[in-house]
């Protein structure tokens, strides 16, 4: 999990956006980490409106508060105030500007604290029971909605480019299958195969990106991976297909070629010393050929 999330700043941040969400007083301040927490925010909303009848795991649940007692031990929530000797009055006295200060300071940081919580429970919940619940959904389930807000909620989390890289094929596959359910709906399944498409560039290029970052191959690995399995399995929707869902799976079907060329033709030049890289595109860096090919 990213650790950033919890920094106070985000925290405060994220305590803005549920605020604003929920009805609340518009704070006039943009963040650049605004587009990561809104589908925290968008996991939240849904929550209360799609309520799935899902048992939870006593040890889930077990776990998650000892995690949520654990976090408002560290941070200090429901600790009493500590207690001075010193007379009010002569604190008044020194401290007038601090003590006119002090409850709008320990507000938001009550505030950060319980949206770090928020944070916490949010995710586990929206990545545990509720995710599970909609992992099956389809386009036009009451539930698909849930389901795409909880993937972008896991790619907010993921710590880098590999985790983002590998989450990204993971949907691809997951449209996938959402497709098999749609041939015969030609709309239907050009849309999905048009996010899976989508999907598989995405994750393609940042595990590319960072194979030729790190001059190692082992991001690669993943993509070969994907690769086969997905072209296998992309190659099977053409059985027993109508015209124009065959006319666009074989589009697909190219992506995934293109994409393996790509990866082989990195693999070549990491091997060869990686010469610099002569572009990039939608996959990716383009590699240079190696001075023995030429």
């Amino acid at each position: 999990m990213d650790s950033n999330l919890f920094s106070r700043r985000r925290a405060e941040r994220f305590a803005q956006l549920l605020d604003e969400a929920n009805g609340g007083r518009r704070h006039h301040v943009r963040s650049r980490a605004d587009d990561q927490l809104a589908a925290l925010v968008a996991v939240g909303q849904r929550l209360p409106v799609a309520r799935p009848a899902v048992e939870v795991d006593p040890e889930f649940r077990t776990g998650l508060r000892a995690m949520l007692l654990a976090t408002a031990e560290r941070e200090g929530i429901g600790a009493p105030a500590t207690v001075t000797t010193e007379p009010a009055s002569r604190r008044s006295a020194a401290e007038p500007g601090r003590n006119r200060l002090l409850p709008a300071v320990t507000a938001r940081r009550a505030r950060a604290r319980g949206a770090i919580l928020v944070g916490v429970a949010a995710g586990a919940v929206a990545l545990s029971g509720i995710s599970a619940a909609s992992e099956n959904a389809v386009p036009g389930d009451a539930l698909y909605g849930m389901k795409r807000s909880t993937e972008r909620a896991q790619l907010a989390l993921a710590s880098s480019d590999v985790s983002r890289g590998q989450l990204f094929l993971d949907f691809a596959r997951t449209r996938l299958a959402e497709a098999a359910t749609l041939r015969g709906d030609e709309d239907g399944f050009s849309a999905v195969l048009n996010d899976m498409d989508a999907d598989t560039r995405q994750g393609v290029r940042l595990l590319t990106g960072a194979a030729v970052q790190r001059s190692d191959p082992a991001a690669l690995d993943a993509v070969n991976s994907f690769l086969t399995g997905q072209r296998r399995a992309v190659g099977g929707l053409l059985d027993d297909a109508t015209r124009a869902d065959r006319d666009r799976t074989r589009r697909s079907l190219a992506l995934l070629d293109a994409a393996r060329k790509r990866s082989d033709a990195l693999r070549a030049a990491i091997a060869c010393g990686l010469p610099a890289p002569v572009g990039s595109d939608a996959l990716g860096p383009v590699p240079a050929t190696c001075p023995g090919d030429r």
